[in-house]
């Protein structure tokens, strides 16, 4: 109950606009699924956001996670971790490239401990997505830890 009561709160705090375009509405649906997969631990799920090559700079250490395979293996390991924090990313802008089928999302994000409690870190990130023909994937995200 307390993963739903998480994806909630950041789908609440995502500040859906009245004038979302189609890749804007996509995009912000796709990171939905991607915070309900984090606070679900719901690894299958996470696989078909990310492209292949999916780049990820985390925040505080600036490690790069490259793949969607290396990916999958680091939040499999996040999940089997006894104090599981649960990431959420909040977008606050998506801009769709007028000329190539790809966006930039920015937003802020945080991450609070899975079994509830305050907020153990947080910051802002940009991400990079894709559109595929069925579906936009993330092709790379950097992140900024601020708090």
């Amino acid at each position: 109950m307390r993963t739903v009561a998480i994806a909630r709160r950041a789908n609440a705090r995502q500040g859906w606009r009245m004038t979302a375009t189609a890749p804007d509405i996509a995009i912000r649906l796709r990171r939905a699924a991607f915070n309900r997969a984090l606070a679900d631990a719901d690894l299958p799920a996470i696989g078909p956001l990310l492209a292949p090559d999916a780049i990820l700079v985390t925040g505080t250490d600036s490690a790069v996670i490259a793949g969607r395979k290396a990916q999958l293996m680091a939040w499999k390991r996040e999940f089997a971790a006894p104090a599981r924090t649960v990431y959420i990313r909040m977008p606050e802008a998506i801009t769709a490239s007028p000329v190539e089928p790809i966006a930039l999302e920015q937003g802020r994000w945080e991450g609070v401990p899975a079994g509830g409690g305050d907020r153990l870190a947080s910051g802002i990130y940009s991400a990079k997505w894709r559109d595929m023909g069925a579906d936009w994937v993330i092709e790379a995200e950097i992140y900024l830890t601020l708090a």
